[in-house]
């Protein structure tokens, strides 16, 4: 058992993140996989874990502390309270409130509206032959299913989308000074701009999950906001780049996107599972050991800041068979990228729900889509996402 991986990158291999890593930092995973899949990187400071088994544990061990890894950031500045950033037992007592907004029941009550939303968006775009994935297709479905989720009346649509989109850097954990000072002052925005929307949903007696969750008294009124302020910042752009994610893989693979023209949207949920393991937008989080843990023959020592890389992770070919190959039907398909044990992500059924309706609309709608040219993808760690992306809905 060592304390410190010797290994290093070698030298045709670009660190993730670097500009070239960030552009594609695969290889970097396979190599550490390979050979340290505990990594000491003295870049950064920060152990890289990139097994699937080994960050399938860390996530699940309660020695390496969510709250300490969600301050072990490049910035100095506070995420609110929630989830994602607190151990038991306070994660429990605020994740069961959260399911009051985004749990089963209310996601049941709320899919018609998905699916009449991704009608609308794909009437929108008939006629036309080639659209912008973000612009003409995820962000105005990401809107109308966060206003569903959190009954937003048409007058508050705009200012909550720029607001989601402001905030979403905060998703970022080295994000630098300049977006780092953006996304603090945009979380205290969208706090202030939430609790105006519950203000006036109370004052009308408006009964909805929103609502609810802010008469759960288990949670105190900054702890509400900071669930709902979670769900858009985990949320949101995730959502919105789906169909973009979507058409490139599908492109680049060269598979059609029937794949996704199940008739009802719980079907599409393996495809869609398979196409958030291959992209992984989110693709690491971090955690902080609490005592000296032994893992992978590595012993890693109390204090250590860890970086659980689940991207890498949901390309291990222990776990994945052809891990970088697109194939709908996979199963099992233990991916990580909503992560895994106690802070699993409360959004999945969201993602898996909405997600699938708007990929089995817009494949019904429009079977020959597919990527136009090429697309770079963009330059933060967090969300991994692409930019420049043209769609051809017609052949």
């Amino acid at each position: 058992m060592t304390e410190i991986s010797g290994a290093v990158l070698p030298p045709d291999v670009s660190h993730p993140f670097s500009p070239a890593g960030r552009a594609d930092p695969y290889p970097a995973y396979q190599w550490l996989r390979e050979n340290s899949p505990v990594h000491y990187d003295r870049l950064s400071r920060l152990w890289f874990v990139t097994a699937h088994a080994d960050c399938a544990a860390v996530l699940a061990d309660r020695r390496f502390s969510a709250s300490l890894g969600q301050r072990q950031r490049t910035r100095d500045d506070e995420l609110p309270v929630s989830m994602l950033n607190s151990d038991p037992p306070d994660h429990g007592r605020l994740r069961g409130p959260g399911a009051l907004l985004l749990g089963p029941a209310a996601l049941r009550v709320a899919a018609p509206d998905f699916e009449a939303a991704a009608h609308r968006l794909a009437d929108g775009l008939a006629g036309q032959d080639v659209a912008d994935p973000t612009a003409d297709i995820g962000e105005p479905f990401a809107v109308e299913v966060f206003a569903r989720v959190l009954t937003l009346p048409p007058e508050r649509r705009a200012t909550f989308t720029d607001l989601a989109r402001r905030i979403s850097v905060n998703l970022d954990p080295l994000a630098g000074p300049a977006a780092g000072r953006a996304g603090t002052a945009a979380a205290g925005e969208f706090a202030e701009f939430a609790q105006q929307h519950v203000e006036a949903l109370e004052a009308a007696g408006v009964s909805c999950p929103l609502t609810r969750l802010a008469a759960d008294r288990r949670l105190t009124r900054s702890e509400m906001l900071g669930i709902v302020s979670l769900a858009v910042v985990g949320g949101f752009l995730p959502l919105a780049d789906l169909a973009g994610q979507a058409a490139y893989w599908l492109t680049t693979q060269g598979r059609s996107f029937e794949c996704f023209a199940q008739p009802a949207a719980e079907m599409n949920s393996q495809a869609i599972d398979e196409l958030l393991r291959l992209a992984t937008p989110i693709p690491f989080t971090a955690r902080v050991a609490t005592q000296p843990v032994e893992l992978h023959g590595v012993l890693v020592p109390a204090g250590a800041r860890a970086l659980v890389i689940t991207a890498a992770a949901n390309r291990d070919p222990a776990v994945f068979a052809d891990p970088d190959s697109f194939d709908p039907l996979r199963s099992p398909n233990p991916h990580l990228a909503f992560g895994a044990g106690p802070h699993v992500c409360l959004g999945a059924p969201l993602v898996r729900l909405a997600g699938g309706v708007l990929l089995g609309e817009l494949a019904r709608r429009f079977p020959g889509l597919r990527q136009l040219g090429t697309a770079e993808w963009d330059t933060p760690l967090v969300p991994r996402r692409l930019r420049g992306q043209r769609l051809l809905l017609r052949p």
